[in-house]
């Protein structure tokens, strides 16, 4: 029995004994406040630079002159060149087709003929007049008239002379109009006759343009003009100077092709609804074989964006445009601490922006988004190049 109580008394003396010496030699935790670290800023340092404007719009290829192709006079086409076919190219002068030239031949024949009998009226009527003045040396008295002398009779005679040669000439240009050639070198739009069709005089036989050069009519903002140099053609102006280089960027076959022109004209005229100005573009040999050989031809009707190439502007700073804040403000870091800066735009646009004062050599341009950002705040500058990538370790 006195067994059973003291086992139990035991076991709470030893456990009691335990704890007092766990709790005698526990540690003492020591209590710090915990430690802020300011934000993590990307930074990057900015260098004045030479930057040159470029303006960029759209157009579509035009040809630089489009003709359409008229009969002048009738007949029967006899013969059509192989080049005279939706998409043929052609040289100047070359023979595009023919329409029958008998009956213009007939009448060149006729007309020599005319001509030859009003040449011969003139010597009858000569001789004829050189006659009667003889013979009146020898009965007359006075001076004859000049109807005696025949000359009414020679100034008709010569008047009829004039009037064939022109029926000569006027016959021997319809046979030559039979001949139907391309005034310059182009290609075929459209083809509207072919061989056995009879034209009359004004039927269209096809449409035509030139490949010399094309043309790209370009809308350009109002403020974007004041970064091209460009000539407006004031009156009174006899030349004009060279325009700005355009670049032209199609896509043809799934690839991204370019090709190289000039502003060569500003047009007149502010568009009334857009308040666009309008440049046009030449670009020369469009259908020309480039040096590599994989550049497609700059069809007309091609759709084209454009880079026109403006003036150069010195000692300025060209940010991302993600960098700007409100009121043009942006955030340098200085000494591990934030600080606002008001900016003098020149230029921005979607990706960058062109920033002609406000900043100076070396700043640390901070290019992180930040909810709240406080004059004189402290930061963790963490430098990157001008691509994002990093530079250098956290600081």
């Amino acid at each position: 029995m006195t067994r059973k109580i003291l086992l139990p008394i035991l076991i709470l003396i030893i456990g009691a004994g335990g704890a007092a010496i766990l709790f005698a030699s526990k540690d003492v935790v020591e209590t710090r406040q915990p430690e802020i670290l300011p934000p993590l800023v990307r930074v990057s340092t900015v260098q004045p630079q030479k930057v040159q404007m470029i303006v960029a719009t759209q157009g579509t290829v035009a040809p630089r002159t489009e003709s359409t192709l008229i009969a002048q006079v009738a007949g029967q086409i006899r013969t059509v060149s192989s080049a005279f076919a939706s998409g043929g190219f052609f040289e100047k002068g070359d023979l595009l087709l023919t329409i029958d030239p008998r009956d213009y031949e007939v009448a060149v024949s006729q007309a020599k003929v005319q001509v030859a009998q009003a040449e011969l009226r003139i010597s009858r009527e000569q001789e004829e007049a050189d006659i009667a003045y003889q013979e009146w040396g020898k009965i007359g008295k006075g001076q004859p008239s000049a109807l005696v002398l025949r000359k009414p009779q020679i100034a008709e005679a010569e008047a009829t002379l004039e009037a064939a040669l022109g029926s000569l000439i006027r016959a021997k240009l319809n046979l030559e109009r039979t001949y139907i050639r391309a005034p310059y070198a182009g290609r075929v739009r459209s083809k509207n006759a072919d061989v056995g069709q009879y034209m009359g005089p004004g039927s269209p036989i096809g449409r035509i343009y030139a490949v010399d050069y094309a043309e790209v009519r370009l809308p350009i903002a109002n403020q974007d003009l004041a970064f091209l140099d460009l000539d407006f053609g004031f009156r009174g102006q006899t030349e004009t100077t060279k325009g700005p280089t355009v670049k032209l960027h199609a896509d043809f076959g799934g690839q991204t092709h370019t090709w190289e022109g000039q502003i060569v004209l500003v047009e007149g005229e502010v568009d009334a609804r857009s308040r666009m100005v309008y440049l046009v573009a030449r670009i020369d040999n469009p259908y020309g074989r480039s040096k590599d050989g994989n550049r497609p031809p700059l069809a007309v009707g091609m759709y084209v964006t454009a880079e026109v190439l403006g003036k150069m502007a010195d000692d300025v700073y060209t940010i991302p445009r993600a960098a700007l804040r409100a009121n043009r403000d942006i955030l340098v870091v200085t000494d591990n601490r934030l600080y606002f800066r008001e900016i003098d735009i020149l230029r921005a646009d979607a990706e960058k922006v062109i920033v002609k004062s406000g900043l100076n050599p070396g700043d640390q341009l901070c290019l992180s988004p930040l909810d709240t950002a406080v004059d004189g705040m402290r930061v963790r500058p963490h430098k990157v190049d001008r691509s994002g990538n990093t530079q250098g370790g956290v600081q």
